[in-house]
């Protein structure tokens, strides 16, 4: 059975099903969910949650990252993917040829340009040779700083591969990206990889084992550093924390740890950062990314409403964020907007996340789950959905 799909996650998980052999009455059971929300799921009259996910993928036998469907590249991507899967392995052969610092620091910025406005393609393009000139000058001159960009090259690879859902080299990324933080004492680089580490665990659907790795990452950060790299190392860990919480199965005790990841984040925020955003090492924590991550948190934990309350600022919460997290934070709102029952507002946001990231709407499952529900529901012509169709390659 193929999970590499182009068609959206709900209608994925029908192709899965019926590809088992199963009715939607038994697996329904098998994953304890009722056989109308399968089924409106399937039908596109209900969007298929990243928890709902997790949770059919468990019965299965699958990770969350494959319920969803794993999204294909174009014909004249492959190349490069298979490039960078072959840089990957080579983590310990650096090249022969010398390789400036200089040229490796302006690679690295061009790449989180790229990534910063989610241009995967280019992202992708960018990575293979990077990744091999950033491995050569690490080994070369072993300083911390050059293991710690080679960790950042790492992180933008778990990134690319997350997106995609690529698990098997999300996972190998952030292996990677641990070893390289490990070859010279780096506290923060080491808060910085648990983080990744922890979302291979998040798009696996192991909330628990993400939150495991969180913890511990939290009370060696709180140990080893001091100052700002703390607060900083913290934040994001505390980011990660509350989405993982969201996730969780047992929504009591989501809410629970949710709130106490929450309240940290607020806390570090507003003594930190309260003069805007900080971005290292293409990591984003301040007042403004901690409220992006308190909506989509509200959404997971099944609180529409209070995800929409979050959001009535929205504009001025994204206002200087990269698109990286302006499109998702659109399409949490929109998703919400949808389990609320407000159509239209639904489908503005999510031409919004369109409007801000085309290349990563293309790809999210979130993107082509309420589109699906959205021109499901609509049941007639709608001039913006034809225009989102033609965009995304999906059909009314």
């Amino acid at each position: 059975m193929s999970t590499t799909s182009e068609v959206a996650p709900g209608a994925n998980l029908a192709l899965i099903r019926k590809e088992r052999g199963l009715s939607q009455a038994r697996l329904a059971r098998m994953a304890n969910v009722s056989v109308s929300l399968l089924s409106k799921i399937e039908v596109g009259d209900r969007a298929l949650t990243p928890t709902v996910a997790a949770t059919i993928g468990k019965a299965l036998g699958l990770s969350m990252a494959e319920v969803l469907g794993k999204a294909r590249v174009a014909e004249d991507d492959e190349e490069r993917l298979t490039a960078l899967r072959s840089a990957v392995r080579d983590y310990d052969l650096p090249g022969r040829a010398q390789v400036e610092e200089a040229a490796v620091l302006d690679a690295v910025e061009s790449v989180r340009e790229a990534r910063d406005a989610a241009r995967v393609h280019q992202v992708l393009a960018r990575l293979p040779g990077l990744l091999r000139s950033a491995t050569t000058h690490a080994h070369s001159v072993n300083t911390v700083e050059a293991w710690m960009t080679l960790a950042e090259v790492y992180s933008s690879v778990y990134w690319l591969a997350a997106r995609h859902r690529w698990m098997d080299m999300a996972e190998l990324a952030v292996t990677r990206q641990r070893w390289a933080v490990e070859q010279r004492a780096n506290p923060l680089g080491e808060a910085i990889a648990a983080r990744d580490r922890a979302g291979a665990y998040l798009n696996g659907g192991d909330a628990e084992g993400g939150l495991m790795v969180v913890d511990r990452a939290i009370a060696r950060a709180e140990s080893t550093l001091s100052g700002e790299d703390r607060a900083f190392a913290v934040g994001v860990l505390n980011l990660r924390g509350m989405t993982l919480a969201g996730r969780l199965e047992d929504k009591a005790e989501g809410a629970r740890e949710a709130e106490r990841h929450i309240a940290s984040a607020e806390r570090v925020a507003d003594e930190w950062f309260s003069g805007g955003d900080a971005n290292r090492h293409s990591m984003i924590f301040g007042p403004q990314n901690t409220a992006t991550h308190v909506l989509a948190t509200r959404l997971d934990l099944g609180r529409p409403q209070e995800a929409l309350e979050v959001a009535e600022n929205l504009d001025a919460v994204l206002d200087g964020l990269p698109a990286t997290r302006v499109a998702p934070s659109r399409l949490n709102v929109a998703r919400a907007h949808l389990d609320v029952g407000n159509r239209e507002a639904a489908l503005a946001n999510l031409s919004a996340a369109w409007e801000a990231a085309p290349q990563m709407a293309r790809i999210h499952p979130t993107a082509r789950e309420v589109f699906r529900v959205l021109a499901s529901l609509h049941r007639r012509s709608n001039p913006e959905l034809l225009r989102l169709s033609h965009m995304s390659g999906m059909p009314l």
